[in-house]
């Protein structure tokens, strides 16, 4: 299988359109700070006094039960929604601005059918201002990377599950944010390709060095890709536990997943996510 963690990140080519911006420029981008945070729609309350600070390029989980307002809580941290208490802040901007901050990646990869694998990957630079020409020059490359070699020119129907969602993580990566918000990515994903997907994913998001929000409700996922866990209870969302990642997320997935260690983490974590109910 395909795996990114022996690689170097990728330099950026003219006026820095390449996917990742150095930590050494930016510094402690991309740290994130959620405080005392509610929402609610009309009488609804979804999310009840959240607190979480994340540190630059750590990865961070979501897990809780459906329904429970963890794609809200995405929302509220990109911009795209304002908490109706408490607040959140993207290296210290606090105001719907810090959407320039976030890069978002919904449960649906969203890939247009009429644009091949490269154009699709490619919008988020040209939604940079990037022209068509030096878009596919920079993605081009990149494929090989994230695992998509030889299918630069496919079209989504074209496409496995999988690669489809690489597809859009990539598109993701190319916006260039330091804070990527991920909602669960692989949830349409069947077992075996799901399980691949958090393998590969393991191995490139250490290359990435973004700070990554990944919201899933799937423990072992959460444990086995994320730095740290924060478990929700069932609707209005409350952070009732967290956990620290049991193994390292470069380990073979086989071998993280039947540890100990993990074990009893994701018994803990299951304990957690049933005591919020």
């Amino acid at each position: 299988m395909h795996t990114t963690s022996s690689k170097a990140p990728v330099a950026e080519p003219r006026s820095r359109v390449g996917p990742t911006a150095t930590r050494e420029s930016d510094g402690e981008a991309g740290a994130v700070a959620i405080s005392g945070l509610s929402h609610r729609f009309g009488t609804l309350e979804v999310i009840d006094r959240i607190d979480l600070s994340i540190r630059p390029a750590e990865v961070v989980g979501l897990v809780g039960p459906s329904g429970c307002g963890k794609s809200t809580l995405l929302e509220v941290v990109a911009g795209l929604r304002e908490p109706t208490g408490g607040s959140v802040s993207v290296d210290g901007d606090s105001d719907p601005s810090r959407l320039g901050s976030c890069a978002y990646m919904p449960q649906r990869d969203l890939l247009l059918p009429w644009l091949s694998a490269v154009d699709n990957a490619a919008i988020a630079l040209r939604n940079r201002g990037i022209g068509r020409t030096e878009a596919r020059e920079v993605t081009a490359p990149l494929l090989d990377r994230f695992g998509l070699k030889g299918f630069e020119r496919a079209r989504p129907f074209e496409l496995s599950g999988g690669m489809r969602q690489r597809v859009a993580f990539l598109r993701t990566v190319l916006a260039g944010k330091p804070v990527l918000l991920l909602d669960e990515p692989f949830g349409g994903l069947d077992a075996i390709t799901r399980g691949e997907m958090q393998e590969w994913l393991a191995g490139a998001l250490p290359v990435e060095r973004r700070t990554v929000l990944l919201v899933t409700h799937d423990v072992e996922e959460a444990l086995y890709l994320c730095d740290r866990v924060a478990i929700l209870s069932s609707r209005p969302a409350r952070i009732v536990a967290e956990l620290a990642a049991p193994s390292p997320r470069a380990r073979p997935r086989t071998d993280a997943v039947t540890s100990l260690d993990f074990t009893a983490a994701r018994e803990r974590a299951l304990a957690a996510l049933l005591g919020g109910r």
